[in-house]
């Protein structure tokens, strides 16, 4: 698995206030979407979501200890998908959810790190991944 970050998505309970707020620190928004703001930050891509629905796409309870937060790492196929999750599991963590095609037009899966923590490994075709492993919403 390659050591780097591409995407940090925050559970939140109000989208369009939580957008209002990252938008008033001179974030800019990277997409259209009605569900999911995303923001281009350097290399990195930010994501505000529904808190229920990520913890529920993250396969976890969210029972007040779970801070909101799945950590993401983008590539560039759906083979690489499937790898990560293969060596993750080689590594002890939990598949949460094995990697499959998704609603939005990509394909994804779910590791427990030992700690609980989720890291969703996903294929997103609409993105770029450069040679230097940045995630790009645009490429």
């Amino acid at each position: 698995m390659d050591q780097r970050l591409s995407l940090v998505t925050l559970g939140v309970g109000d989208l369009a206030r939580a957008e209002a707020f990252y938008s008033a620190l001179g974030w800019q928004r990277g997409n259209d979407d009605e569900d999911v703001v995303f923001f281009q930050c350097g290399g990195l891509v930010v994501a505000l979501w529904d808190r229920t629905s990520l913890a529920e796409d993250s396969a976890v309870t969210d029972g007040g200890g779970w801070g909101g937060v799945t950590l993401a790492l983008n590539v560039r196929s759906v083979a690489e998908v499937d790898a990560v999750l293969d060596e993750a599991r080689g590594a002890g963590a939990t598949i949460g959810r094995p990697g499959a095609e998704t609603a939005w037009g990509g394909y994804s899966g779910i590791f427990l790190d030992p700690d609980g923590h989720p890291w969703e490994v996903a294929h997103n075709p609409f993105w770029t991944i450069t040679e230097d492993g940045r995630t790009l919403l645009r490429g």
